[in-house]
């Protein structure tokens, strides 16, 4: 079986099991919207402690868990190592699973392809939806290969996860918790 005719194998069965599963608030929710302070801020470049290397792999993160202080603004330099689009998204548990439908749309209506990112299917999106491709600080979507950055300022007191969106990843484990610490 070739590694598209597994991608399609899993992106269905998570779709079944996002529809199945998903709470009708979470699964309207806009990756725009609640990016507030409650997961921390853009962060400004001249405020940068340290640098953090984050590699993507097919199924995990190294590293797999992060320490950061509250407060802190950290560059991560981010690469795809693996052989499938990926994403690093940092956010609550619940924002990355209201977050997930959006990512199937974008797959249903071709815009990420196994490999790459169709961004002549983003802008028929973007034409016809009004959402195409997403531009968050605190995010980057990568195709194998590439690389990015995220430069991000930390909150206080907050549950926060380091993710993939791509249908089917976050549960195959690409995702791992972020410890906030004094």
């Amino acid at each position: 079986m070739s590694s598209y005719n597994i991608l399609g194998a899993v992106l269905g069965a998570t779709l079944s099991l996002t529809l199945l599963a998903s709470d009708p608030a979470l699964a309207a929710g806009s990756h725009g919207g609640g990016h507030g302070m409650e997961i921390g801020k853009p962060g400004d470049p001249a405020k940068v402690s340290r640098t953090i290397e984050i590699i993507m792999n097919d199924n995990f993160y190294e590293p797999e868990s992060l320490d950061i202080k509250e407060g802190e603004t950290i560059r991560f330099i981010v690469r795809n190592a693996g052989e499938f689009v990926h994403e690093f998204n940092i956010a609550t548990a619940a924002m990355h699973e209201a977050h997930r439908p959006e990512m199937m749309m974008m797959v249903e209506h071709g815009v990420l392809e196994p490999d790459r990112i169709n961004h002549e299917a983003a802008k028929a999106m973007q034409a016809s939806m009004g959402h195409g491709m997403h531009d968050e600080a605190n995010s980057v979507l990568l195709e194998p290969g590439k690389s990015g950055e995220v430069i991000w300022t930390f909150p206080e007191h907050a549950e926060l996860e380091f993710a993939c969106n791509v249908p089917g990843h976050y549960e195959t484990g690409m995702h791992g918790k972020v410890k906030l610490s004094h």
